[in-house]
């Protein structure tokens, strides 16, 4: 057991951590004004340099490193704006993991070269206005006419909803009750019977675009089928490793949070000594330390079990509840030991704070998380419904 990073790794991570800081600080600073996502010419930089597809097979134009190295670069993009590090989310930890390990090699050369070379953005669509964290309830649904395949449907709060051009899209693909009838299949933008709604307007993820999408009599070919019906097990294995990503956004906005308070309270002065002089400072300190270095390897244990398959329900959903708890504790004494200056928009930390909160919302609620993890310690689902 070895809690030390390669020097491999350290050098994948110091070229994260410049890039993200130097090349993209300012970048991200108009985006959270604008509320834009990273335009084209910025994801494209991202493919130059290596961030896109980091743990994607060689032969689908990644890198064919593990998760672990994915996470560490998502960890850098992340401490400077969750929305400068979705795209590197999206290629590493999201939608485009199912289309590699559960498509056809026909559809995943179509899709993730695209990607990795920072041509094609692919967002996941899964909740429904009646099927969130109940997913299973989920009514967007796949028929057979004639041979061909035909989606109707609806899909609320997708991160990259109407930005992406592309869609990993859960949907019921047979009268199977339940899970059973659960599959995925790849919707292109350009499809006729594609709409989206208006754009949300959400307290933080500003930088990440969320929309409705509508889906009229779409035909999709067979070959965009990713998982059958019944595959909903291997949705779930395909989204553990996102949860492992949206820890790791967490762990980035607090890791920042704690390093900008740091640095804060041994600048500061009150009653003529710097704030860390005083004993409540460190205590706050302190606890905003260990939460992010708990954090973190919990984080790192879920990728290193995995190795470069899938974590567990159980490692993924330990490292996601507690990183979603924590960065709401650590960026709310963060902000509270800078003071007014916390609470200005000119310092950032109230972004950080607005952003964490969110992440404990999107891809299974903490309440979800528990529950996941009680089942995998007993070795049972437990029945919500009943």
């Amino acid at each position: 057991m070895d809690f030390q990073l390669t020097e491999e790794q350290r050098s994948l991570q110091e070229t994260a951590r410049a890039f993200a800081t130097q090349e993209m600080a300012d970048i991200a600073r108009d985006l959270e004004e604008k509320d834009e996502a990273p335009s084209r010419e910025h994801i494209r930089r991202y493919a130059e340099m290596g961030f896109l597809g980091i743990n994607v097979a060689e032969e689908y134009g990644g890198l064919g490193l593990g998760n672990l190295e994915a996470l560490i670069v998502l960890e850098e993009f992340a401490k400077v704006s969750p929305a400068i590090a979705f795209p590197i989310f999206e290629s590493s930890v999201g939608p485009c993991r199912a289309v590699e390990h559960f498509a056809s090699s026909e559809l995943a050369k179509k899709v993730l070269p695209k990607v990795c070379a920072g041509e094609l953005t692919v967002a996941v669509a899964m909740s429904e206005p009646d099927a969130g964290s109940a997913l299973t309830d989920l009514k967007t649904k796949v028929t057979e006419e004639g041979g061909k395949l035909i989606l109707n449907g609806q899909k609320r709060w997708c991160s990259g909803g109407g930005h992406a051009e592309a869609y990993v899209v859960y949907c019921r693909m047979s009268d199977a009750p339940g899970a059973k009838g659960i599959g995925a299949v790849y919707v292109d933008k350009s499809m006729k019977g594609l709409s989206f709604g208006e754009r949300e307007r959400l307290m933080g993820f500003r930088g990440i675009p969320s929309a409705d999408i509508f889906f009229d009599n779409i035909e999709i070919p067979k070959e965009n089928v990713i998982v059958p019906a019944g595959g909903f097990r291997q949705l779930m294995e395909a989204f553990d490793l996102e949860r492992c990503g949206n820890a790791t956004m967490c762990l980035g906005i607090a890791s920042a949070a704690f390093e900008t308070a740091l640095s804060y309270t041994q600048e500061r002065k009150a009653f003529g000594k710097e704030l860390v002089e005083f004993q409540a400072v460190q205590m706050k300190l302190a606890e905003m330390a260990m939460r992010v270095e708990a954090s973190r390897l919990l984080i790192y244990r879920a990728a290193k079990n995995a190795e470069d398959g899938l974590p567990s329900v159980l490692d993924s959903s330990l490292a996601k509840c507690f990183a979603n708890e924590i960065v709401r504790d650590v960026t709310g004494s963060a902000l509270q030991v800078m003071g007014a200056y916390g609470y200005s928009k000119s310092y950032g930390m109230e972004q950080r704070l607005r952003d964490g909160w969110g992440w404990g919302i999107a891809g299974g609620a903490i309440d979800i998380q528990k529950v996941n993890i009680a089942a995998a310690l007993v070795g049972r689902r437990f029945n919500q419904r009943a």
